[in-house]
């Protein structure tokens, strides 16, 4: 099993990328922060988002079923899947059952978890991403790196370079608004082709049957417009009690997001296009699971605003790859460990536990203290590595008595100027391939209060 820094690690030794992947999403985060600060009831906001969720999460079976006799009432036909095997299966019936063979899509995570894609065009289906960061990373044949913004990793020149081989664009090319007309180009066609479209669902609510997508490319809508059959997937937490519930998370999705005050695209969906048909798949997938456990509930509250990823220090630097995991970043190293803990028993480690994550996301999720929680857990189902586990038994009896503390800090300051630098960098110490510790003080803070508090001058 390859843990987070052995994946981070190709991508923190390309310096020039790695620095400029962290300025494009502080850029992002301190557009937030600039439309936070403009809304007086901000925090207002954040508490009424959390006491939503949280009321929704206790009484998840009853809102479902209210949402489903409503949309059935709207004459939308609602399937339910316990699994991404489920998932796929259902929406291959609906496009076999009536011969369609060309689907548009527009961004889904849910879909992206459930390998969809690939399911599909292994029966002969064909399918095209079409929000433009989707498309270039289903052109490379590559997962999204970020939720929000699946293609942050890549520079304009590594698009230019993409599209001339991909839709014959000039070779050199990197203009954003050249390309982004050759792929507006490219795209019309595949719409004007489609015979059913599918999207993701931000909020389904269960007082009216109906659905929000929420997009900034119009994607969404030229796919559900021009063919007649429009499939929506969601997970079970996108689930919203009421219609005026939409107004707290709408003011909060798209300036945590991407700093902007709404979505460029707010679509609601309350029934089929007239001779057209919308099937709705609700996906448990690992969420009841989720669900059951007091400790991480709150995860499921997530609005995949992607505002942890763009303030995380560890994901500004590692990139969305060294997750592994579909949903990278703070919310995914709890999310995949929750689904797999031996597979990404890494991803909890993956943090500094600087709190910046709990601080911006808008429903309050407590991310970093959640994060502390699920590396207790790992330690005591011993998932963590036996070399790890004695390294924090023998660092937890240190700081928990004063004397071995004193003790290992005198240790510690007189031998590591003594040592041979290849005994302290060696194989043994991950910690040091990337990074010098500091030279080591001549007195402990707390000599240094002794002698401040006896009015001394430090030696």
């Amino acid at each position: 099993m390859i843990g987070h820094a052995e994946k981070a690690a190709p991508f923190a030794a390309n310096e020039p990328r790695a620095h400029w992947h962290d300025q494009a999403l502080w850029f992002v985060r301190l557009k937030r922060d600039r439309q936070a600060e403009s809304i007086p009831e901000w925090e207002a906001l954040r508490e009424a988002a959390a006491a939503i969720k949280a009321h929704t999460l206790s009484r998840i079976a009853d809102y479902l079923e209210e949402f489903e006799r409503n949309a059935h009432a709207n004459g939308i036909q609602v399937h339910w899947a316990r699994d991404a095997a489920e998932h796929n299966a259902i929406v291959h019936r609906i496009l076999a059952d009536r011969g369609i063979t060309r689907l548009v899509k527009s961004k889904s995570m849910l879909t992206e978890e459930c390998h969809l894609n690939p399911y599909l065009e292994a029966r002969g289906i064909e399918v095209t991403d079409t929000d433009l960061g989707e498309r270039i990373v289903q052109l490379r044949h590559e997962p999204p790196s970020h939720i929000v913004l699946p293609a942050i990793h890549l520079k304009k020149e590594d698009i230019g370079e993409l599209f001339h081989k991909e839709l014959g664009t000039a070779k050199d090319a990197s203009d954003p608004k050249y390309l982004t007309e050759a792929a507006r180009a490219h795209l019309r066609q595949k719409f004007m082709a489609a015979q059913a479209g599918l999207t993701g669902v931000n909020f389904a609510i269960a007082e009216t049957g109906g659905f929000v997508v929420c997009t900034n490319e119009g994607n969404a809508d030229m796919g559900t417009s021009l063919p007649p059959v429009h499939i929506a997937c969601m997970g079970f937490e996108k689930i919203v009690p009421r219609a005026k519930d939409l107004g707290v998370f709408l003011r909060l999705l798209a300036r945590s997001a991407t700093g902007q005050p709404v979505t460029t695209y707010t679509t609601h969906f309350h029934g089929p296009m007239r001779g057209g048909e919308l099937h709705v798949v609700i996906v448990d997938n690992g969420r009841s699971a989720i669900l059951g456990q007091e400790t991480f509930r709150r995860s499921l509250s997530c609005i995949r605003c992607g505002a942890c990823m763009n303030t995380c220090p560890v994901f500004r630097r590692s990139g969305g790859y060294s997750y592994g995991y579909i949903v990278p970043g703070p919310i995914g190293s709890l999310l995949a460990p929750l689904r797999d803990p031996s597979q990404f028993a890494s991803l909890p480690f993956a943090s500094s536990l600087c709190g910046s994550c709990s601080d911006v996301c808008p429903v309050s999720i407590d991310l970093h203290h959640e994060l502390y929680a699920f590396r207790q857990k790992l330690v005591e189902n011993k998932t963590v590595p036996l070399f790890k586990r004695m390294a924090m038994a023998v660092m937890t009896y240190v700081l928990a008595r004063t004397w071995a503390y004193s003790l290992a800090g005198r240790l510690m300051r007189w031998t590591m100027p003594r040592l041979p630098r290849a005994l302290v960098y060696g194989p043994w110490n991950p910690w040091g391939r990337q990074r010098e510790l500091p030279p080591m003080p001549r007195q402990s803070f707390r000599d240094l209060m002794k002698h401040d508090l006896n009015n001394e001058e430090p030696k």
